[in-house]
């Protein structure tokens, strides 16, 4: 009985220094955990990690809860902090866009109170006054037409439309801006299944395209549609002097615009709004350069 008991007290000892160590060992890697995670909201900017070599699979997997927690963090702050750029960048370019026709209304205003100017002066500069106010009044509605997109109270109402005329009869709105700038216009004139989709949606849609296409167009505009089993592609090419590729990709950024230097009255909103009003319609907006030449598609779905 004496070598039993011994027995039993040396294996419950061996057990205790067992339970123990393994105790100690869970501290130690606690306090290790606990150390690099003070080092990293010290330093937050950096990429580091919890790391440990615990044996423990429940501390391994808090360790693992941990690191996603911090990726997650990190990629909202990196988020947080590239939509704050964006929003001064869009800050700096509205207050761009409506300072420079303002600054144009106010000068011209006082060139008209100068009694020594001619009667045909006066009708000059007040034509310039108003045009510097419809493009102020474009400026604006282009800005409260974005703020629109994303607001939940604005529905699309989708109903049965006919892309084809639609596109005609905004083509005709600007016939005027066509003949000034000397613009051929190659329009397809098949008819092409209905679509569903929103008219006014619509209508914007083709009209931001059409605009962008006089703003920039060397010399043609063609327009046509391919016919799938389920969409129905809108297909706009116009020629142009010339464009980097990599600017593809930012095409649709609703802060970008080819006129860099914002000389123009193109906002580079205006393909932003494309972009946004087609994927809310379940379709797709794409941008191609082959050549010289710029290539835009929208699909809409086919009404059944």
């Amino acid at each position: 009985m004496k070598n039993v008991s011994s027995w039993l007290i040396i294996i419950l000892v061996f057990l205790l220094i067992v339970a123990l160590s393994k105790l100690l060992l869970v501290h130690w890697d606690i306090r290790k955990m606990t150390k690099q995670l003070e080092e990293i909201s010290a330093n937050f900017g950096t990429n580091e990690l919890v790391r440990t070599n615990t044996h423990n699979k429940n501390l391994a997997r808090f360790a693992s809860e941990i690191n996603q927690l911090i990726q997650l963090f990190k990629q909202n702050q990196q988020s947080v902090e590239r939509r704050e750029m964006e929003l001064k960048q869009e800050i700096t370019n509205i207050s761009h866009d409506l300072r420079t026709p303002l600054t144009s209304i106010k000068g011209f205003s006082e060139l008209l109170t100068e009694p020594s100017i001619s009667e045909v002066e006066r009708k000059e500069f007040l034509a310039i006054i108003q045009k510097k106010i419809d493009n102020l009044t474009m400026i604006v509605d282009l800005f409260y037409e974005l703020s629109q997109l994303d607001s939940s109270d604005k529905k699309l109402t989708m109903e049965k439309q006919f892309l084809d005329q639609i596109v005609v009869e905004t083509m005709l709105m600007f016939y005027d801006d066509f003949e000034k700038k000397q613009l051929k216009v190659n329009l397809d004139e098949a008819s092409v299944t209905s679509v569903l989709a929103d008219n006014k949606a619509t209508v914007r849609i083709v009209t931001n395209i059409i605009q962008n296409a006089l703003t920039y167009a060397k010399s043609y505009l063609t327009i046509n549609y391919v016919e799938e089993e389920q969409y129905i592609w809108l297909r706009a090419v116009n020629d142009v002097e010339n464009i980097n590729i990599t600017e593809l990709q930012q095409i649709f950024n609703r802060t970008f615009r080819l006129d860099t230097s914002r000389s123009g009255t193109q906002l580079g909103l205006g393909l932003h709004i494309v972009q946004q009003l087609v994927n809310k319609q379940g379709g797709k907006a794409l941008a191609h350069v082959r050549e010289n030449e710029f290539i835009i598609e929208v699909s809409f779905r086919k009404s059944i």
